[in-house]
């Protein structure tokens, strides 16, 4: 007990859709359809890369590892925002909202970290394919993706520490369909103001580091391919990387519009619709270009799927 009229909150309620009823239905369809095309389509990346020897390549390695953080991301969040859908209690523990948040920051870090690390490849391959061996070996690149986890388990247990370390005395109604910071964060009591910019400039200042780093590996190789004499020569690097260069777009062009628009009191439905850009939608779609934007990788899946599709004949 904080007061005579303040108890400290244990458990909170995700607003989320609720101020679309008409819609449940709907959403719920869609993000479900959305969500088992995301598992499906990274989860046959992953036994593609797997069960393809010329696959088996550090590029190939470093998609896996970004396919398992979508699929422990998206789990993090959507089957959770489906259950409320169709249920009418969409209370959550405390605890359950701080295990949320700490693992979808995780894993949402984990991405960008991976996504950095990818345009270190190729930035390796087309810059230096000479030492492309010695530097992407397999010690090398396994301690880059497991730096890539540990970074963004860093990230998410500072971030939740931070804001869980806020006293919640009520009201306890989160204003979006998962635990996320900023509506969060406008429910503690007392002064939130140091706990709000100091987490808000973490994850600026890492996303915008790691966006600066790839932009850093792609002056590079573009300046790097524009020394190669053949047009043939010049599509073919650039080809190798247009699948990563366009998923690094889509993902820092959502993570902008939720991070660095401005904020408004009114604006609670539209952060509402604009999180599922981010939290659906972006995973959504790198499967689909990695697998349509990739030649190597698409004539791979068209041999694994018909050659499951196809019985052996005797």
């Amino acid at each position: 007990m904080l007061g005579p009229n303040h108890t400290i909150v244990s458990e909170f309620i995700l607003v989320g859709f609720s101020t679309f009823p008409q819609l449940w239905l709907i959403l719920f369809v869609v993000f479900l359809l959305m969500y088992l095309f995301t598992l499906l389509g990274n989860l046959l990346i992953m036994l593609t890369i797997q069960s393809e020897r010329n696959l088996h390549t550090p590029m190939y390695f470093l998609l896996c590892a970004l396919s398992i953080s979508e699929i422990f991301y998206t789990f993090a969040i959507i089957p959770r925002m489906l259950n409320d859908l169709v249920s009418k209690y969409h209370t959550i523990s405390f605890m359950g909202c701080a295990n949320q948040m700490f693992f979808s920051f995780t894993f949402g870090f984990t991405h960008s970290f991976l996504l950095t690390v990818m345009g270190y490849d190729r930035y390796v391959a087309i810059c230096h394919p000479l030492r492309y061996n010695v530097l992407m070996n397999s010690q090398g690149c396994a301690l880059l993706v497991a730096s890539s986890w540990f970074g963004g388990m860093v990230m998410g247990l500072v971030v939740t520490l931070a804001v869980f370390h806020l006293t919640f005395c009520g009201p306890n109604k989160i204003h979006h369909f998962f635990c996320h910071v900023p509506p969060l964060v406008k429910l503690a009591c007392g002064d939130i103001s140091i706990v709000a910019m100091g987490v808000g400039m973490v994850c600026i200042t890492a996303l915008l580091s790691c966006f600066l780093l790839i932009l850093l590996s792609y002056a590079f190789i573009v300046a790097t391919i524009l020394r190669i004499p053949s047009t043939e020569g010049r599509h073919k690097a650039f080809s190798t990387c247009v699948s990563h260069l366009i998923v690094v777009v889509v993902h820092y062009g959502f993570a902008s519009v939720i991070y660095l628009k401005p904020k408004a009191p009114e604006s609670l439905e539209g952060d509402t619709l604009m999180g599922i850009t981010y939290t659906a939608l972006t995973p959504f779609l790198s499967p689909i270009i990695f697998s349509l934007r990739n030649k190597e990788l698409k004539n791979a899946l068209k041999k694994v799927f018909f050659s499951s599709q196809c019985p052996l004949r005797l």
